[in-house]
């Protein structure tokens, strides 16, 4: 009697146990419509987060980068050089004036005083040795006789009118040979013991043109007064005449020259976030490579890590990149 009984409540049991099991589990609907976690705030988890943002940053392109097309470039007048030796120059400043080359200028003055009856040659015509300049009939002799050049070269003056009076006290022609001209700068006391003859010197002549090179010739014993300073003169060649008598002029006096490997333009190195950088071409981006900077001069500037030698770069109007890069990161913090 006992057996039937203990196998009756062992039944029970096993049945009750599978019904509990199965008010517990998950049905298959529950477990496809659950939602995703979310924290205390009810806010979107991270990963959900950092799949936003990546589509959001794809429009601003790669952080360091500006992204500008070639005519973009052209229009914003960036001037792209390519990184590579230089030489750096320790240079004093000088400024100065053209002057005709005195030992090459002839004046041409009337052998005797007398009426102007005919003038051939104005101020800016050149002339040949022995061409007729003017002809003038002699107070005297009351006969006429002519004023031709003496030397080949320019009029560069001129002090006679038709019908006026010429006088042998004064200059009628000014001729100059202008192949040549003088470069008269001015140095200041202090700076007269830097400067030596044969010192080698650039000419900025002011006409947006490459420096002229040339050499000292003539220090004067003496100075002014007026300025505190002494002439120093070069003899330029002048073949195009692309130098103006009259005309004021810059110029640099090298005190010493260094080349170093790797230089960039002095207005290619910009500041972002505290570190120097050149803003790299590369296709139609500009990189922020980071640079480690060494000596410079004025112009250039040594760069000692960052850049190889022929890595394109932003030189002149850098400037313009590092704005646009400035509203790339606006945009991104928004």
């Amino acid at each position: 009697m006992k057996k039937p009984v203990m196998f009756l409540v062992g039944a029970v049991a096993i049945f009750a146990l599978g019904a509990g099991v199965y008010a517990y589990a998950p049905s298959k609907n529950d477990t496809q419509t659950a939602a995703p976690p979310k924290n205390a705030k009810g806010e979107k988890s991270k990963d959900e987060k950092k799949g936003g943002a990546g589509e959001e940053e794809k429009g601003h392109g790669e952080e360091g980068a500006v992204e500008m097309n070639d005519a973009r470039v052209a229009s914003s007048n960036i001037e792209i050089l390519a990184a590579g030796p230089a030489t750096l120059r320790d240079s004093l400043p000088l400024n100065g004036i053209l002057q005709p080359n005195q030992e090459t200028l002839v004046q041409v003055t009337p052998r005797f005083p007398g009426v102007v009856r005919e003038i051939k040659k104005r101020i800016g015509d050149n002339v040949e040795k022995g061409e007729l300049l003017a002809k003038i009939e002699s107070n005297q002799s009351l006969t006429v006789y002519e004023m031709r050049a003496p030397i080949s070269g320019t009029v560069i003056d001129r002090q006679i009118s038709l019908g006026e009076y010429a006088s042998e006290q004064k200059p009628a022609f000014t001729v100059a040979d202008i192949s040549t001209v003088w470069v008269d700068l001015s140095v200041y006391r202090r700076n007269l013991p830097r400067v030596r003859i044969g010192d080698k010197i650039l000419i900025d002549v002011g006409d947006g043109g490459a420096p002229v090179e040339a050499a000292l010739s003539y220090i004067s014993p003496v100075g002014s007064s007026d300025t505190q300073s002494a002439l120093a003169r070069a003899v330029v060649p002048n073949p195009d005449m692309r130098l103006r008598t009259g005309l004021f002029v810059s110029a640099k006096l090298i005190l010493a020259a260094k080349k170093v490997p790797i230089a960039v333009r002095a207005s290619a190195i910009q500041t972002v976030e505290n570190r120097k950088v050149v803003f790299v071409r590369d296709g139609d981006k500009f990189e922020a490579r980071d640079v480690e900077i060494g000596a410079h001069d004025p112009e250039n500037i040594e760069i000692l890590f960052g850049l190889l030698e022929g890595d394109k770069y932003a030189a002149k109007n850098s400037f313009i990149v590092k704005a646009e890069l400035g509203k790339g990161s606006a945009s991104h913090e928004h």
